[in-house]
Order: C-alpha cells, then sequence, then structure tokens
C-alpha cells in the first residue's frame, strides 16, 4: 500500500461510520447528515451518535442526532474549521445536545502512516512478535492501552518488549474495523524513557501492513507523549474528531 491508499481506506471507513460518501471529506464546505446504525462501522463506536464532528482537514462533516441537524449548519459556519473543535465552541454544542441526553465527549486525533518514513525502531530489548492466543495472559491494569479486555476477540496481534523473559513494553492492535487495525502501547514506569513504546509501535505497524491492513494510531489532543512517539514512528496526522458521550456514562480517565 502506498500513502495514498492507505489515506483512502481511512476516509471510507469515516464516511461508513457517519454514513455520508468518502468524497463528502474532501469539499471545501461543511455536510451534516442524520446518524443512523451502519454495518461495518468501527466496533467501539456507539450509533447513532448524539453528534460527531470529523475533519481531514478540508471541511468538516458532522453526523448527529436528526433534531440537530438543521441547526448544526450555523454552529459549524460561527467558527473557523479549527475553533468548532474548541471549548468555546462546544459549549454551545452541549447546550443543544443536553436535552438529548448527551454532552460533548472526547477531541482526538488519528494518525496514519507515512510509508516513506515509517521504519522499525529498535531498542536494548528483546522484542517478540505475539498473536492473538499468545496475548491471552497479558490481560492486566498494566497492558489496558495495549488491549482492551471488554472486546478480547477484537485483540489479534501484538509485539512484546521483554527484559530476561519479562514482559515490559505491550504494543497491541485491535481489529476494529475490516480493513484498519488501531494501535495501543504500554510501558511499564521503570523502563520508560528509553525508546521502547516507539520501538514497539514501528514494529507492529510494519507486522500490520505486511497483512494487507492499515495501521492507525490515536490520540487525545493533550497527550503529548503519545502524539511524540507517532511522529517518532513516522505516523502522521490524518484526521480529527470531536465525539459526544451519553450524560449517564462515565469519563474514561485511561484515555
Amino acid at each position: 500500500m502506498d500513502n495514498c491508499e492507505i489515506l483512502q481506506t481511512a476516509i471510507r471507513q469515516s464516511a461508513v461510520d457517519l454514513g455520508c460518501q468518502p468524497e463528502d471529506f474532501l469539499r471545501p464546505e461543511h455536510l451534516v447528515v442524520a446518524s443512523s446504525a451502519a454495518e461495518g462501522a468501527r466496533k467501539y463506536l456507539t450509533l447513532p451518535f448524539g453528534c460527531q464532528l470529523v475533519s481531514y482537514g478540508s471541511n468538516i462533516v458532522a453526523s448527529a442526532h436528526p433534531s440537530l441537524t438543521e441547526w448544526l449548519p450555523s454552529y459549524l459556519s460561527h467558527s473557523t474549521l479549527e475553533h468548532c473543535f474548541e471549548p468555546p465552541a462546544t459549549a454551545l454544542l452541549a447546550e443543544k445536545l443536553k436535552p438529548l441526553g448527551y454532552r460533548p465527549g472526547y477531541q482526538s486525533e488519528y494518525f496514519l502512516p507515512d510509508v516513506n518514513r515509517l521504519k522499525a525502531l529498535s531498542c536494548s530489548y528483546e522484542l517478540r512478535v505475539l498473536e492473538q492466543d499468545d496475548l491471552a495472559e497479558f490481560y492486566l491494569p498494566q497492558w489496558s492501552n495495549a488491549l482492551c479486555e471488554a472486546r478480547k476477540e477484537l485483540d489479534v496481534l501484538g509485539v512484546g518488549a521483554f527484559d530476561h523473559g519479562k514482559l515490559i513494553g505491550l504494543a497491541g492492535c485491535s481489529a476494529d474495523c475490516a480493513q484498519m487495525w488501531q494501535i495501543g502501547v504500554d510501558v511499564l514506569p521503570e523502563y520508560r524513557r528509553q525508546g521502547i513504546a516507539a520501538a514497539l509501535t514501528s514494529r507492529l505497524a510494519q507486522e500490520i501492513l505486511l497483512r494487507d491492513k492499515v495501521p492507525f494510531y490515536c490520540a487525545v489532543w493533550s497527550n503529548l507523549k503519545s502524539v511524540r512517539n507517532a511522529l517518532k514512528c513516522g505516523f502522521l496526522p490524518a484526521w480529527v474528531e470531536l465525539s459526544s458521550l451519553p450524560v449517564s456514562k462515565p469519563r474514561d480517565e485511561s484515555l
């Protein structure tokens, strides 16, 4: 796969998730669509959305509760594209979401590999590729970014770093949709700042590409350590999302 194929795969998946056409993300003008359940959407998404804003840089596509579709165009035109994702603007969105039982959720940045920059990085520890069956013993709190116990069946591949047989770092990927696998990574605190996370992430990304899937990486905008890891490994920012959450759902403090 080249970079164009990788980007187009991501855009096609976003179109499935939001209920629009892939070309809608490349228009100069914003687009609002009513959200509905969608076969093939990323497994961790809860559809239909209260409101989901997605941008690949040209515009914003908003997929939302039908009662918001008439109001959202004015919201999107109220600010610049970038400012629609910031708290002063999302405060207005929160007022509209509250009567529907939702509130603004996560501001997330998604990264895709640049195949011209992606390369296997090294560290001082043994790296092992772990197949799905090998991951079963590692569903522990210290590996909660790399693996998801609630969706074990989606954790299909990993790379572990070992110090004399002890697992000290783990990158895992979740088959969140048919063509894209999401990478998460954890390193034990006493082993951090040694390049282990980057070695794990870059190796796993290559293993995913060898299986003809697209690796992707997500970080909330304020998680600078995670963003730096993505950049170091040869990932580049591709799209951003603002989600909504049910008012009754607690925030996930692990993100």
